[in-house]
C-alpha cells in the first residue's frame, strides 16, 4: 500500500511552546485546520485523548463534515466506553463521513490518569480489556444476528447492531512498546503505532509485531501496517532549522519551569514502556541516525510522541523515507507550531516524499 501522512488535531490554537491556559473549542480554528489537512493532502488526523480533554467523537464529526478526503481517527480507552456502544458510535461516524473513520485503541499508559476516570485496573489487566474489547468490536461489525457474549470484562445477552460499517469494518490501530501491546496489536490490529526511535530500534520492534502477527496465524499480506511518529522541525536551511529547534526546546523547558508546559517540573518518571524507552534513548546522546533529535523528549518527560526530526526539507524528507525503507506505511508528523507547522509540511515535506517514492516506482517500472 502507499506510504500516507497522518497530522493530529487539536480543537485550538493552544501549543506546547505558546499554552493558552483553558482554552475552549475554537470552531473557527478547528475547522481551517481541518481543511487546511484536505488540502495540502494529509490521509489521516489523530483526534487525541485524555481524562480532561474534549471529546474525540465531538471533533471528529465536526472533521468529518468539513472535509472530503481526510480520514480521522478517534482516540479511545476502554475504560470510557462500553464496547457495545463504542462499536455503534464508529459505524454511525464511519457512515457519516462515507467510510472515513478509524480507531486508535489506547490500554492506558498512566494509572493516575485512569483513575481520574474511575479506571483503576493494573496495566496487564488493562490489556486483557483492550483485546476483549476489540474482539467485540469486530464481533458487533459483523454480525448479522444478535450475539451474546461472556468475558471476563464484559458480558451481555443478545446484542443486535443494526449500524454497520460502510465497508464492513472499521480500521483499528494499537499503539505500545509493551509485550502485551505487540502481542495484542499484532495478532488484531490493522494499524500499529510507534513513536519515532531510531531505525535500528524501530526495526526490531517491527520484527516483534510481525512476529506475533505470524504466531497468531496471520499473512505476510495481513500483517498490521506500520505507523510512526514524529515532530519534525523545519527550516529553509539547516543551520536556521536548528536554530529555530534550540528556540522550540527553550520554549519547552521555560515552560515546565513555570508550570505552564504539559507536564510539571516535578513529575514522576513515566509507567508507559515507550516513554521509558524514549527516555533510555536520550541519554545516549541529542542525535541520532540521520537527524532524530532528543533534547525534547527529556524537556517533556517523554510524555506522548516527543522526538524531533530536525532539518531541512530535504533532510526531513530523507530521514522519513528511511522510515519507510524499514517498512513503515503511515508517517505521523506533527509540529510544535500546529497550523504553521502543518502549511510547512504540506508545502515543502509531503511533495518532496511522494515525488521520491514516486520516482522509484518508475525506475522499477522500466528495469
Amino acid at each position: 500500500m502507499p506510504t500516507e501522512f497522518i497530522s493530529v488535531t487539536h480543537p485550538n490554537q493552544s501549543t506546547e511552546i505558546a499554552p493558552i491556559p483553558n482554552a475552549g473549542v475554537d470552531p473557527a480554528f478547528l475547522i481551517r485546520y481541518a481543511r487546511t489537512l484536505d488540502e495540502y493532502g494529509f490521509n489521516y488526523t489523530l483526534i487525541p485523548y485524555g481524562s480532561s480533554s474534549f471529546d474525540p467523537f465531538t471533533i471528529g464529526a465536526t472533521i468529518a463534515a468539513v472535509t472530503k478526503n481526510i480520514k480521522v481517527i478517534i482516540a479511545l480507552r476502554p475504560n470510557t466506553m462500553y464496547p457495545t456502544v463504542a462499536a455503534k458510535q464508529l459505524a454511525t461516524l464511519d457512515q457519516l463521513s462515507s467510510g472515513r473513520a478509524v480507531v486508535h485503541f489506547i490500554a492506558g499508559g498512566s494509572d493516575a490518569d485512569q483513575a481520574a476516570e474511575g479506571d483503576f485496573l493494573g496495566k496487564d489487566e488493562r490489556y486483557g480489556r483492550l483485546e476483549e474489547y476489540i474482539k467485540i468490536l469486530r464481533r458487533a461489525w459483523e454480525s448479522a444476528d444478535p450475539f451474546d457474549w461472556d468475558g471476563k470484562y464484559y458480558q451481555f445477552k443478545q446484542f443486535s447492531n443494526k449500524v454497520r460499517p460502510v465497508n464492513g469494518t472499521v480500521t483499528v490501530s494499537v499503539g505500545g512498546s509493551s509485550d502485551e501491546a505487540y502481542r495484542i496489536g499484532g495478532s488484531l490490529a490493522d494499524i500499529f503505532g510507534l513513536w519515532g526511535e531510531p531505525l535500528k530500534e524501530t526495526k526490531q520492534q517491527i520484527d516483534r509485531i510481525y512476529a506475533e502477527a505470524e504466531r497468531a496465524g496471520r499473512a505476510a499480506t495481513d500483517r498490521p501496517r506500520i505507523w510512526v511518529t514524529f515532530r519534525p522541525i523545519v527550516a529553509e536551511t539547516e543551520e536556521l532549522a536548528w536554530a529555530k529547534a534550540h528556540r522550540i526546546l527553550d520554549a519547552l523547558n521555560g515552560n515546565r519551569a513555570n508550570g505552564t508546559g504539559k507536564v510539571p517540573a516535578n513529575a514522576p518518571a513515566p509507567q508507559n514502556v515507550g516513554s521509558q524507552r524514549l527516555l533510555e534513548i536520550a541519554r545516549r546522546g541529542e542525535v541520532q541516525d540521520r537527524a532524530l533529535w532528543y533534547p525534547t523528549v527529556t524537556a517533556t518527560n517523554a510524555r506522548g510522541a516527543s522526538t524531533a526530526l530536525v532539518g531541512s526539507p530535504q533532510t526531513i524528507a530523507d530521514s522519513i523515507l528511511d522510515y519507510v525503507d524499514l517498512g513503515c506505511e503511515l508517517i505521523s508528523i506533527r509540529g510544535y507550531d500546529t497550523f504553521n507547522d502543518v502549511v510547512d509540511y504540506g508545502r515543502y515535506i509531503l511533495p518532496k516524499v511522494r515525488d521520491a517514492l514516486q520516482g522509484r516506482e518508475k525506475s522499477e517500472q522500466a528495469a
